[in-house]
């Protein structure tokens, strides 16, 4: 802000001209310093470092799924297990109330046979004295 506001047209094209030929040899400076050796053997670090973070978040993805499917596996032999279990459970259940509802026939059948017995011995032993009777 020092200038004088007085300047002439051709120093107004000179410091441009000066603006535009130090960005020039900055840009230059700049594309020789990005491709120099050790720029370069940098961007290889970082690459190389760039290519292990991602190994390893790989590794981690496929380590994360490998345990979701053994617990996955692990749930379903459980709920296989479990379902065998009541099954099994229920099988026994209605075999045991099979079992009882036979004994309880055999028992009825037992019964009535003793009931038609005893009627039979009485009409028997009523015929008997009818005839003894007569």
């Amino acid at each position: 802000m020092n200038r004088s506001k007085n300047t002439s047209f051709a120093d107004r094209l000179s410091a441009a001209a000066d603006a535009k030929k130090a960005q020039l040899e900055r840009a230059a400076r700049a594309r020789s310093e990005a491709e120099s050796p050790a720029a370069i053997q940098r961007r290889m670090a970082r690459e190389a470092v760039r290519l292990a973070r991602d190994a390893r978040i790989a590794e981690r993805k496929a380590a994360k799924l490998a345990a979701e499917a053994r617990q996955a596996a692990a749930l379903a032999a459980t709920q296989v297990a479990e379902a065998a279990a009541r099954e099994a459970a229920l099988k026994a259940e209605q075999e045991t109330r099979d079992a009882e509802f036979a004994e309880r026939i055999a028992r009825e059948a037992a019964f009535e046979a003793e009931r038609q017995a005893a009627r039979d011995a009485r009409y028997a032993a009523r015929k008997a004295r009818k005839r003894k009777g007569r």
